[in-house]
């Protein structure tokens, strides 16, 4: 057929391959506008680009949210600048990484309390003021806080220490309490004008024995060492340190055991137990001290019942702003002043307050002191040891002895 209609093959194909190209599928038709089949393709592109962008970013907000779930931020280091942090008591390990993250120590608070659930020693954290550095890796700063010295004592805890030593005076230690928080010996001078508001019990200033009563702080500065806070005010640590003696005498039954069984007022054995402080090195000799103390005083043995001791007229001598004596130097005048509230060589009795601040041995001994007869005592070495007599010939053979040991 192909050849009854006598039309070249090739003339055939190219016929055909006109009429294609000549069909709907041409960008323009004759007569009529431009197809815009481009522009459509690259806005398809493009709009492909955005999606593929989207969810590129889309992926990778998903990684980092991830990421972070599943690792903890935490810094590297050791830290850079210094900064204080407090640590109050009854603190949790989240109550303690959230002060950490505010003061930008750690870099989040759930790295520090990782540290701290990790590490046993970090419930002994104890309360104060820590010089920390911001930045520090969570377990660092953990570690900060724990840190101690050779000596035991906190590395890292800003504090001010301070010892009050046995048979220190109320003038003495507040130099000390000064010295250590920079603040003005008046404070302190000020704030010890009213024991009562600091902590000392009303009851403590009364006497069986009918005479008048000191109210001072002397004698409830209880030695210890005490740590004090920045900050604090002279107010505020004498507080801790009448605290503390508070908690001291409740310990011993100071006063119960005092009134049962010595029958005599807790302030009176105070009084006792401060001299005996004083006059006494070794605890067996503070007991003996307060026994002849008791018996001058109470046991109507002894002429005027005067406890004629020198530490009384040289704590007057002190606190009246002089130089205190040696025994030997004290003169007529010293020793009898009129004025002298502490007089215990005219005036009867125990005197008007606490000449020192005693410790655990000598209130021990003021409450406790075992019976004997004995009216006298002298030191009869250089160790400090104690010789007593209830006869004066037999002190006058101990004051013989202690000259020989070169200590009269």
């Amino acid at each position: 057929m192909i050849d009854d209609l006598d039309i070249p093959f090739e003339d055939y194909e190219r016929g055909r391959h006109r009429r294609r190209r000549g069909g709907r599928g041409a960008p323009q038709a004759r007569g009529g506008r431009p197809r815009r089949r481009r522009g459509r393709s690259l806005f398809a592109l493009f709009i492909t680009l955005v999606l593929l962008g989207a969810l590129a970013a889309g992926g990778w907000y998903g990684v980092g949210k991830i990421r972070a779930y599943l690792t903890v931020p935490d810094y590297s280091g050791d830290g850079d600048t210094a900064v204080m942090v407090h640590i109050a008591p009854d603190d949790s390990g989240k109550d303690m990484a959230d002060k950490l993250y505010q003061a930008n120590v750690v870099k989040s608070q759930k790295a520090f309390v990782n540290a701290f659930n990790a590490n046993p020693q970090s419930k002994t954290i104890e309360v104060g003021y820590y010089k920390l550095r911001q930045h520090m890796k969570a377990s660092k700063a953990l570690d900060a806080l724990l840190a101690r010295n050779p000596d035991h004592t906190l590395a890292n805890r800003v504090s001010s220490g301070v010892t009050i030593t046995e048979g220190e005076i109320s003038t003495e230690v507040f130099a000390a309490l000064a010295k250590a928080t920079n603040l003005p010996v008046t404070d302190f001078q000020n704030a010890a004008k009213d024991p009562v508001a600091l902590g000392v019990s009303p009851d403590w200033f009364t006497r069986q024995d009918g005479k008048p009563v000191q109210k001072s702080i002397e004698g409830f500065l209880y030695p210890a060492t005490y740590e004090f806070d920045p900050g604090v005010d002279a107010t505020a640590i004498l507080k801790k340190i009448i605290a503390n003696f508070n908690a001291e005498m409740t310990k011993l039954d100071f006063l119960n055991q005092v009134q049962a069984t010595l029958h005599i007022s807790p302030f009176e054995a105070l009084i006792a137990a401060s001299i005996a402080q004083v006059e006494g090195r070794f605890p067996d000799d503070m007991a003996g001290i307060a026994r002849v103390l008791y018996n001058r005083a109470y046991g109507g043995k002894f002429p005027c019942a005067c406890l004629q001791l020198d530490s009384t007229v040289n704590y007057w001598l002190r606190v009246s702003g002089q130089t205190p004596k040696s025994s030997k130097d004290l003169t007529v005048s010293d020793l009898h002043n009129p004025n002298d509230p502490y007089n215990t060589h005219d005036k009867p009795g125990l005197p008007i307050g606490p000449i020192s601040n005693p410790g655990e041995d000598a209130l021990k001994a003021a409450m406790s002191p075992p019976k004997s007869g004995y009216l006298y005592f002298v030191a009869i070495d250089k160790e400090g040891h104690t010789a007593f007599a209830t006869t004066e010939q037999e002190h006058a053979a101990n004051i013989a002895l202690a000259k020989k040991n070169g200590v009269l």
